[in-house]
């Protein structure tokens, strides 16, 4: 609520305590018609504070929704992200395991024909 309209608030709220809170149901208007317009006051007064107080709980709703909102959605993002940095370390994980296989293999192969050429030279001298 602005400060420009807590004076007035108050103001309205000291003129209706004059009537110090009646049950209004049980105020005979006809017996206290002097009355009569304190009650109102303090009625309006009354249904004010309750529309105010009403616009701040639908106010507060939908900041907590917002709120739920995009934490659920930076939830998501979240997971999403870490899979997605899980894949690429797996890709690059088995991008280093091929590349050490093909490695292995060729280091094989080359002791093969190293092995064969020295066998080769060797069946000559015979």
């Amino acid at each position: 609520m602005p400060s420009i309209c807590r004076p007035l608030l108050h103001q309205h709220l000291a003129k209706a305590d004059r009537c110090r809170r009646r049950n209004f149901l049980d105020t005979d208007v006809a017996a206290n018609p002097q009355s009569l317009d304190s009650y109102i006051q303090y009625i309006e007064v009354v249904l004010q504070k309750t529309i105010d107080g009403a616009a701040a709980l639908g106010s507060l709703l939908t900041r907590i929704d917002m709120q739920t909102t995009f934490g659920q959605t930076l939830m998501a993002t979240i997971e999403k992200g870490g899979g997605r940095l899980l894949d690429a370390d797996m890709n690059e994980t088995s991008t280093r395991l091929k590349a050490l296989q093909t490695r292995e293999q060729l280091g094989i192969q080359a002791l093969q024909i190293a092995n064969s050429n020295a066998q080769n030279i060797l069946q000559l001298f015979r």
